[in-house]
């Protein structure tokens, strides 16, 4: 894709969604931690719904350990891979309480330190709770990346790069949730709504399909 056709694909999203914001509901960077924890192969909508309850009874790291593994269970058994999530998540909250001083730190290498985070989970939070132009890479912005010709990758890693080399400098900070959102509601994996998007005239896939919604 062409650096023009970069500019109007961003300016397109951007005059549509001018403030993106993460579908996750948090109310402190703990909780968007732990609320990106519990996202791996897990839906939004599904975390959402475990963490209201969740973050009624536990809301910093002293409280999450307070419940213990099978308190914390009761609260996220709903979403994928609980029992690992709940361990992941309270070895997290005693690495934050003995090397943080209880605070999720700012930068990319200690938050790799922590269970369960890797890099995109580390480049959601330094992005959605420090404002950093991270480029986190989840399964929507590498098939947008792909299938519209935008930064192609064999890896989200290769991904990553190509978007923090083409992304104009502007549009770096909500990049990222653009285009989770185009490809979550628009751009989806088997049935892309072509007839509805908005920046199918600088997209680079072909094979366009006009599915109902």
């Amino acid at each position: 894709m062409k650096p023009a056709q970069i500019e109007q694909l961003f300016a397109t999203l951007h005059a549509a969604n001018p403030e993106p914001q993460s579908e996750l509901e948090f109310a402190s960077v703990f909780e968007l931690l732990v609320a990106v924890l519990l996202s791996a192969q897990a839906t939004d909508v599904s975390v959402n719904k475990a963490t209201r309850s969740l973050f009624l009874h536990a809301n910093t790291p002293q409280k999450l350990l307070a419940l213990g593994l099978d308190g914390l269970e009761q609260h996220i058994r709903t979403i994928g891979l609980y029992h690992s999530k709940a361990r992941h998540l309270l070895q997290t909250c005693q690495i934050l309480l003995e090397r943080f001083g209880g605070k999720v730190p700012r930068n990319a290498a200690d938050l790799q330190t922590l269970p369960g985070v890797g890099r995109k989970t580390a480049n959601v939070v330094l992005n959605v709770a420090f404002g950093e132009p991270t480029m986190p890479v989840d399964t929507h912005v590498f098939r947008l990346a792909n299938r519209t010709g935008l930064a192609p990758g064999k890896t989200p890693e290769a991904v990553e790069q190509a978007l923090l080399r083409c992304v104009p400098e502007p549009y770096r900070v909500h990049a990222h949730h653009w285009l989770i959102l185009h490809g979550r509601y628009i751009c989806r994996a088997r049935t892309p709504m072509c007839q509805e998007c908005g920046i199918s005239a600088v997209c680079g896939f072909k094979l366009k399909t006009f599915a109902p919604a």
